[in-house]
């Protein structure tokens, strides 16, 4: 496992304490989970993604992440709509691991209420975070 100063966490991203990240660049929130759930589970081996479509509420679980370790369940760091799903996931969840943030994403969403990206944290704040629970 990485040392936390080793872990790849963009400045450009917020982060949430189930370690989902998101991208509020533009009209729409980018949402997968971060450089340390995805070392902390190992080799990714399946993704459940949530349906086109659906509104889910902050905190909501939308889909799963398996590993040869574990099954984890990803939840939504805000209230919105899928507008979009990673469908490269099917066939290859290992981008999950290898490129959390480009390659691996999970869901696009149009949030519903943007005022719940206050709760995130930027990455100076994710890291204490993580220095917290180490």
């Amino acid at each position: 496992m990485k040392e936390i100063l080793e872990l790849n966490l963009p400045q450009n991203v917020l982060y949430t304490k189930d370690h989902e990240w998101m991208d509020t660049t533009g009209n729409t929130m980018r949402i997968g989970i971060n450089d340390y759930a995805q070392d902390q589970l190992g080799e990714i081996v399946y993704v459940e993604l949530p349906q086109i479509g659906a509104c889910l509420n902050k905190g909501d679980v939308f889909g799963t992440v398996e590993s040869v370790k574990a099954v984890s369940e990803v939840f939504m760091p805000v209230s919105g709509e899928v507008i979009q799903v990673n469908t490269d996931l099917e066939n290859a969840p290992e981008l999950v691991s290898s490129s959390p943030y480009e390659k691996g994403w999970m869901i696009e969403i149009k949030a519903s209420n943007p005022d719940e990206v206050k709760t995130m944290m930027d990455r100076e704040a994710y890291l204490k975070f993580l220095e917290g629970i180490k």
